[in-house]
């Protein structure tokens, strides 16, 4: 940090001396730099810039309309983005190299973001966060040390707004189609003489979803106070939100997404007329709200550290109608009805609650000079859920259960903390070396009754993983080689233990990650490759089947590898002109692939047919990883005229498998979507200080897609030949949006 800057901050914060106006650049610059610290420790490292992206606030708010997070960062390499409504308002997800967002390390201002239970973060919670970042750091590969869960295929870093030097306002609308609307609106205080800053924000999105009644209902907030000093910032900040949607994780087969792709089939069942009919309250309801208190020093132009405390909060339910549903799978005795005869199943309306809470700290300690820079940090974690399941109705014989009848409740704790070391030298001009140590130790215990099988599941595993790092980069002239390895280990997440057949029992995994690429930038133009491998011991691949909660299952396999390459270029002519594209082209192989499949015709008086759960193993040899395309490649024209602006982004995505076994009949063809965005800003001098209108239209050329879906494969009538030609599949598939228009307006005061 420059002399200059303290000097200077240090002279305009005698606060009773200096109005807000006379604020200069070089106060800001300070400014800056202190809330840079929060996030410093986790965005360096010896060539890591060239596996990154980062997505600076004006980049995330050209083309949010509403859709979540993921929908934002698509022109990042390798990354594919999904959602259960078709439009991305509603339950979104990503993978980066084929790897899903529960294996993905994310954090908020170097705070854990991933739900300690699930390791995955629930977007839809936080409609509109984008609006309330200052930027985004996608990090490809193992990257470098961060706190919480450790990062599988991906890193999201997340900084939060900067405070602003003057005070604002602004107002932001948009709607369109499938009855999508979003309205924000910000304040700020800017930075007060006496060195405080306060901002907030209110965001409410709305959708009807492209599905049959997948609507979301969604609110998001965030507030913040600050403190700057000469050398010091303090910032307390609140953040969170709340929805409500309609569950759409059902999926639909191969049929009807031929003849009616928008067919959402959750909550069907038939009434007492033998009429179809829809539940109309089958909805996912949760709420989760976040409180980060950070600080950050400045101990001279070489020292300065930043700690946090947080504490988040979560609660919520889904609501569900179960037709034709066992008694038996609800602890409920069977009925006997007038006639005397017994009655087994009836249809049913449940709901399935959580409550967690989960708090800790960070620190780092940051060192640097001309030609070094270390930070020493680490954080402590911990997490409390508890989960209960509730009988609310049942049909005909509600009068026989007590009201809110609870068949299940289990319990999780989970204790994380890691301790990291990490420096980048300079050894001459240009050539830099890279080390980073972690040791992670994980304490999880699960206890209670299993809302599967009403089996207790008694889980109390310890993990102590070290995960060193190391990397080369070499820079000079435009010219930029380097060369990371990193080791990491990872476990694994609740639904691993509570779904795991009886030969499936979950265990960590560990990825060795090799990173070698190069890249060139001109004046006018830039290129660059990065080779990658990435071999895994015991990875948890996707399976093709979802929980009851949509939720994609894993299973371990023990030899596995993703490798690739990925290819960036962009040029830019002029000042008003730019174009970027990228393309990953990867192989994502199982070396001897085995699984346990059911067998519908098995014999269950037959000892090793109960011994194996009823299932039948397989052998495949080498196999395709599931949901990991061959290709991704991604194209992003840019002109920017005199406050007119235009945007026309294209990503491709090959074809990918629905499991693991490679068979015809559970894959997704590859599609290509282009979307077009428009804008043009208003530049005012009073009051208002700038309008924006914008035009988003999705889907430019009415593609129609399938991104996301799942498989189920088994034995029926195979007579004992339990070969691969003889495996049947029930495929389903998440159909996505065609062409969609959206149309707004900000307003900046």
């Amino acid at each position: 940090m420059q002399k200059k800057l303290f000097a200077t901050v240090t002279s305009l914060l005698i606060v009773n001396a200096v109005s807000a106006e006379s604020l200069t650049t070089d106060t800001i610059a300070m400014n800056g730099e202190l809330e840079e610290v929060v996030v410093s420790s986790t965005r360096f490292g010896s060539g890591q810039k060239q596996t990154s992206e980062t997505f600076a606030a004006a980049k995330l708010q050209q083309q949010n309309t509403g859709v979540n997070m993921p929908y934002l960062l698509t022109t990042t390499p390798s990354l594919v983005v999904t959602s259960d409504d078709g439009l991305g308002v509603g339950y979104t997800y990503f993978r980066v190299r084929g790897t899903d967002q529960s294996r993905i390390n994310m954090t908020v201002n170097g705070v854990p973001l991933n739900d300690s239970e699930s390791q995955t973060v629930f977007w839809v919670n936080m409609t509109d966060l984008a609006s309330s970042m200052n930027s985004v750091n996608v990090q490809r590969g193992v990257g470098t040390s961060t706190n919480g869960a450790s990062a599988f295929g991906a890193s999201v870093n997340m900084q939060t707004d900067k405070a602003d030097v003057s005070p604002f306002a602004e107002v932001t609308f948009n709607g369109g189609m499938y009855n999508t609307f979003r309205e924000s609106v910000k304040v700020g205080t800017g930075l007060m003489k006496n060195g405080f800053a306060f901002d907030a924000r209110f965001s409410k999105v709305n959708s009807d979803g492209y599905l049959e009644r997948a609507a979301s209902d969604l609110y998001s907030y965030y507030a913040s106070g600050a403190w700057f000093g000469a050398n010091t910032m303090v910032k307390l900040m609140a953040f969170g939100g709340a929805e409500k949607t309609y569950m759409a994780w059902d999926g639909i087969d191969a049929e009807t997404l031929a003849t009616d792709r928008r067919y959402n089939p959750a909550g069907h069942y038939i009434d007492d007329n033998g009429n179809d009919a829809f539940y109309n309250n089958q909805t996912d309801n949760y709420a989760q709200n976040h409180l980060q208190l950070h600080a950050a020093h400045c101990f001279d132009a070489h020292w300065d550290m930043n700690a946090a405390l947080h504490y988040t909060y979560g609660h919520g339910y889904y609501e569900q109608y179960k037709e034709n549903a066992k008694f038996s799978s609800y602890g409920l005795e069977n009925f006997i009805d007038t006639l005397g005869k017994k009655i087994k199943r009836s249809d049913l309306v449940r709901q399935k609650h959580l409550n967690n809470h989960f708090y800790g700290g960070v620190l780092a300690v940051n060192y640097h000079n001309r030609s070094v820079r270390t930070s020493l940090g680490g954080a402590v974690n911990n997490y409390q859920g508890d989960h209960w399941g509730n009988v609310i109705w049942l049909r005909n014989y509600n009068q026989s259960i007590t009201k809110d009848y609870e068949y299940y409740r289990n319990r999780g704790e989970k204790f994380d903390a890691d301790v990291y070391l990490k420096a980048d030298w300079e050894i001459i001009n240009g050539l830099n070396v890279f080390g980073d140590l972690q040791y992670r130790y994980v304490h999880y215990q699960l206890d209670g009754i299993n809302d599967e099988d009403l089996e207790e599941i008694p889980v109390n595993e310890k993990f102590h993983f070290f995960n060193p790092k190391a990397g080369i980069n070499y820079e000079n002239n435009g010219h930029n080689a380097y060369f990371n390895f990193a080791v990491t280990n990872r476990e694994p997440n609740r639904k691993n233990y509570t779904e795991a057949g009886a030969n499936d029992i979950p265990v960590a995994e560990r990825l060795y990650d090799y990173e070698l690429g190069y890249r060139y930038t001109h004046r006018i133009f830039n290129v660059g490759a990065n080779l990658y491998f990435m071999d895994y011991d015991n990875q948890l691949v996707l399976t093709g089947k979802y929980s009851d909660t949509g939720t994609y299952l894993t299973k371990n396999v023990k030899d596995s590898y993703r490798a690739g390459v990925e290819l960036v270029i962009g040029v830019q002519p002029c000042h008003w002109f730019r174009w970027d594209g990228n393309v990953t082209l990867s192989q994502n192989k199982i070396r001897n692939y085995t699984d346990w499949v059911d067998d519908w015709d098995a014999d269950w008086n037959d000892p090793t047919v109960n011994a194996n759960g009823g299932q039948v193993q397989v052998e495949y040899g080498t196999t395709a990883i599931s949901f990991s395309p061959n290709i991704t490649a991604g194209s992003n024209f840019q002109f920017n005229i005199k406050g007119f602006n235009a945007t026309l982004q294209t990503n491709y995505v090959g074809e990918q498998f629905l499991d693991n076994t490679m068979n015809p009949a559970a894959k997704l063809d590859d599609y290509c979507v282009t979307n077009l965005h428009l804008a043009y800003t208003l530049p005012f001098k009073r009051v208002v200080k700038n309008m924006t209108f914008l035009v988003q239209m999705n889907n430019l050329f009415n593609t129609m897609y399938v991104s996301n879906g799942g498989a189920y494969s088994y034995f029926e009538g195979a007579g004992g030949d339990f070969s691969k030609e003889n495996q049947k599949y029930t495929p389903w598939y998440y159909a996505q949006a065609g062409f969609n228009i959206h149309a707004g307006f900000s307003v900046r005061f």
